[in-house]
């Protein structure tokens, strides 16, 4: 079946979209789904305990958000906004420009005293290579100057900014949080190993992808962004070893099913590997090494909720997300979470 862009569609009510993160964060809601039996439970976060089972393996992202929003002016004083994507060398970065007429080939920007950068080139789609001139280290200078890269819908500011990180963020590189980890705590973990759950952790960078409309009609025309990730060893081995003994594998979040699912054999089993990936999830999609997922709710028309409807079926996760609308749910990234089984 060829699906429509509008076959993913959804009415939500604007007053749904979450302008805060919960706190603490395990105190957020949690619908658990069960494909199975299409039964809907209404919980709060920290009991997801309660629907893992000793042997199952948790899969974790651990990418850090960079704060990646830049303000920098032109030489007669043009305000650009930048968002950085993805570094390509030490100095050189693929960004995002606003507005992108002031932002030519050889145009110079300012940011702050002490960084500055040149537009070296424009991609295909758009984006910027631009070149950075600082002195000194460039996370440190970014830490200072950046802001967190929060998504348009969120309108209020945000008081600390390491609620827009895991609380197991340990690789910079990311320009949105794998915002399905932002409910667990240190606390709910430790409780969840001593379960005897295994944790295992991969890391994807979240780019383009996250901020990118589908804008096609048909679905299938529409190309995914490149998102660099790494699976280690010990993660392999965790994640293999599972396999074989026939015990679950569940996903905190899109960015980890998309990372397993790109490197994963027919057979589900993984090898170490960094790399590139453009895959797109929609159904029908044939899951091999995914078994289970810890997701938000997503955006109306977004590759996400296209994503999740490729493990429960489309009109079953707009039936659901009807509920989670009438129960009024919080959505999107600092929203609620969704467990499907």
């Amino acid at each position: 079946m060829q699906y429509l862009k509008s076959d993913f569609y959804y009415d939500l009510p604007e007053e749904l979209i979450a302008q805060t993160p919960a706190d603490p964060r395990d105190s957020s809601r949690l619908l658990v789904y069960n494909r199975e039996t299409k039964r809907i439970e209404h919980k709060i976060f920290r009991d997801i305990v309660g629907y893992l089972n000793k042997g199952d393996v948790l899969v974790v992202n651990n990418t850090k958000v960079l704060p990646a929003r830049l303000y920098a002016h032109t030489a007669n004083g043009g305000a650009v906004e930048i968002l950085l994507l993805k570094r390509l060398d030490r100095e050189t970065w693929e960004v995002l420009v606003k507005p992108g007429k002031k932002c030519k080939i050889g145009t110079v920007l300012t940011v702050s005293d002490g960084l500055s950068l040149i537009v070296e080139g424009v991609t295909d789609s758009g984006e910027r290579i631009v070149k950075f001139r600082y002195e000194g280290v460039f996370e440190e200078i970014l830490d200072r100057v950046g802001n967190m890269p929060l998504p348009p819908y969120i309108k209020k500011k945000l008081e600390d900014r390491n609620r827009y990180q895991t609380v197991y963020a340990k690789t910079d590189g990311s320009a949105a949080a794998p915002t399905a980890g932002l409910h667990f705590t240190p606390k709910l973990l430790r409780q969840i190993k001593g379960a005897g759950v295994e944790v295992a952790e991969v890391l994807l960078h979240v780019g383009l992808g996250t901020f990118r409309p589908v804008k096609e009609d048909v679905i299938t025309d529409h190309k995914m962004h490149s998102e660099y990730y790494e699976v280690g060893e010990e993660a392999a081995e965790t994640i293999n070893r599972a396999k074989r003994e026939g015990r679950r594998i569940i996903a905190v979040g899109t960015t980890s099913v998309r990372t397993l699912e790109s490197v994963a054999d027919e057979n589900g089993f993984i090898k170490p590997c960094k790399g590139n990936t453009e895959i797109f999830i929609y159904p029908p999609y044939k899951f091999k090494c995914v078994d289970a997922l810890v997701t938000n709710f997503h955006l109306p028309e977004s590759t996400l909720i296209m994503l999740v409807s490729a493990m429960t079926g489309r009109e079953e996760i707009l039936s659901v997300y009807k509920t989670a609308v009438e129960e009024k749910y919080r959505f999107f990234s600092f929203g609620d979470a969704m467990m499907v089984l």
